[in-house]
């Protein structure tokens, strides 16, 4: 790698860094599904060519994402929402275990789709909420991610 390359590279870096630090609860959470689905799309690229290596440590940041979005769920505040959340982030989680023991590339694309879906849907509820929270006064709608305390989170770490 030249000098102009790891520059580039730092700089991206902490950007990102930056990024992360100054984001909102809500933006986190789709920049961990943008982490997952590109974690996803790259052991895909590595199931078509093959390569083992690349496809297990893909496979295991996507599922590094799937954990933390399980525990950063707030069971007792989001209800029926944050069990079904978790019954599908358990399905989607084993579903990545299974693809990486048997490098089935539909498995990965399965779970993809389900990511981009479930972050287009949050997407969207955030933005709702936005709009109405601006056409009323600042009331919060509890969210399966909000805390009222402070509490340890997962704190994973997807660099690679």
């Amino acid at each position: 790698m030249c000098v102009d390359e790891a520059a580039a590279q730092k700089a991206q870096e902490t950007y990102r860094v930056n990024q992360i630090q100054m984001a909102s609860r809500e933006q986190l959470l789709l920049i961990t599904y943008d982490i997952g689905i590109r974690a996803c799309f790259a052991a895909e690229k590595a199931l078509e060519e093959k390569d083992a290596e690349r496809v297990n440590k893909h496979l295991q940041k996507a599922q590094a994402v799937i954990r933390e979005l399980m525990i950063t769920l707030n069971m007792e505040q989001g209800g029926e929402i944050a069990e079904g959340l978790m019954r599908l982030y358990d399905f989607m989680y084993y579903q990545l275990v299974d693809a990486n023991m048997k490098k089935n590339v539909e498995l990965v694309v399965q779970v993809r789709m389900m990511l981009e879906e479930l972050r287009a849907t949050w997407n969207e509820a955030i933005a709702k909420l936005k709009a109405e929270a601006q056409e009323k006064a600042p009331a919060q709608a509890p969210s399966p991610y909000s805390q009222q305390k402070p509490v340890q989170t997962g704190g994973t770490s997807f660099a690679y």
